[in-house]
């Protein structure tokens, strides 16, 4: 078993290995990965996307690849053939970190790796400083229609998610996740650039299905008109939905704006057939955790989400 930089290989070779994940992300998370493992493949053909790739004799058994955001490396993915070694996830892991770690000018690193159980990755990333935060991906069926009801908001109204709020919603984020866990997973949530980008990749690439602006939402305070918060809605198969974000500002927490907005969002999605809503929730926010369970979700899987801080 050889372990070769990535950018050696194509599309040509890594396209049944792809193929095979993208079966996985459909059976463990009822999503279609086929776009996401096409954008890839795409990326493999042009020879720019840093990795590396897992080959046993001749053929490409497993893959990871990472991206460098500033002074930040995120690692992208990591996926390897059911038939393949049982120490292979780990010896791919290894070579991704270290390439991070040993990086000029590179002082933080994040993964969040939704296809691997909690616990299953975690030895070459404790081992290298990482720390842990499990998280899990809590899903909510949608036939039966679920009995959703929520609370009459004063001074609020609801309106769909346009482009003019990308600023507005950015400073919402900010402030939203100020001292928060997932500002500790996420960099991106501590400044507007960062919330700015963030929003630029849920909206208009498809890392994380399609963007559905129908069932996605901006809360408006209507005295000052200023947006206090949003929910955020992908589309991840033909039929099944996925927040991407939900957030309301502190000071207009405790008035069941959450709780209303995912009844609007499911509103939507329910008018048009789905079948499905997901969300992924980090496991130490437990209000959040608690809010979904009392809406009827169920945890379906836990992961897990490393930071290194060097």
């Amino acid at each position: 078993m050889e372990i070769i930089d990535l950018r050696h290989f194509g599309a040509a070779e890594l396209r049944p290995l792809l193929m095979e994940e993208a079966r996985l992300w459909s059976e463990r998370m009822n999503w279609d990965y086929q776009s996401s493992a096409e954008m890839i493949l795409r990326y493999l053909d042009s020879k720019i996307l840093p990795g590396y790739a897992a080959v046993d004799e001749g053929r490409v058994v497993g893959y990871s690849f990472f991206v460098y955001e500033g002074s930040k490396g995120v690692v992208g993915d990591m996926f390897t053939a059911r038939q393949s070694q049982s120490d292979l996830n780990e010896r791919l892991l290894n070579h991704v970190t270290e390439t991070l770690q040993n990086s000029p000018g590179i002082h933080r690193i994040e993964a969040q790796l939704l296809l691997h159980d909690t616990g299953s990755t975690v030895a070459p990333f404790v081992r290298r400083g990482f720390r842990r935060f499990p998280r899990l991906f809590m899903s909510l069926p949608l036939r039966p229609a679920p009995d959703f009801r929520a609370p009459e908001l004063r001074g609020i109204i609801l309106r769909s998610w346009a482009e003019q709020d990308f600023q507005a919603g950015a400073n919402v984020i900010m402030q939203s996740y100020a001292g928060h866990v997932d500002s500790e997973i996420n960099d991106q949530y501590r400044s507007i650039a960062g919330s700015l980008r963030f929003l630029n990749n849920i909206v208009r690439f498809p890392g994380c299905g399609t963007f559905d602006p129908a069932s996605s939402l901006t809360a408006v305070h209507t005295a000052s008109r200023s947006v206090i918060g949003m929910l955020l809605c992908s589309r991840v198969r033909e039929d099944v939905g996925h927040v991407t974000q939900v957030c309301v500002l502190p000071e207009y927490r405790g008035q069941g704006l959450a709780r209303t907005m995912m009844a609007s969002c499911l509103r939507s999605l329910l008018e048009r057939k789905f079948s499905e809503l997901s969300l992924t929730v980090t496991g130490a926010n437990h209000n959040a955790v608690a809010l979904y369970e009392r809406l009827g979700f169920h945890t379906r899987r836990v992961f897990d989400a490393f930071v290194w801080e060097g």
